[in-house]
């Protein structure tokens, strides 16, 4: 199992259209991340700074793989569409990154 974090920034005027989508995702969207070996995910939002600081633990072996198939879903794509809108990348994100991965400082279970 490996834990993951990311971050990424919110459109101002997009706040409360990315909570509704978040309160009502689709079955679909949620089977798609069982079926990639995604657990325990959960999204937080900072308003103050207009971030999001997503979290989940992948339990997978091939997480490349994994992605692709997420990304590969029509269902997946329409999701995004309505999503990517409200969110606004941060600058110093990687290349190739929407969300930008962090490192895990700390942990205890």
């Amino acid at each position: 199992m490996q834990r993951m974090g990311m971050v990424i920034g919110i459109e101002v005027d997009k706040i409360a259209e990315y909570k509704s989508l978040h309160a009502n995702c689709w079955p679909e969207i949620r089977q798609g991340l069982v079926d990639a070996n995604i657990k325990n995910y959960s999204i937080w939002l900072h308003e103050g700074e207009k971030l999001l600081f997503a979290q989940w633990e992948y339990h997978g072996n091939d997480f490349d793989a994994d992605m692709q198939a997420i990304a590969d879903q029509p269902v997946t794509q329409r999701w995004w569409a309505l999503c990517s809108p409200c969110q606004k990348r941060v600058a110093t994100r990687k290349a190739g990154e929407h969300w930008s991965m962090m490192e895990e400082v700390f942990f205890q279970a």
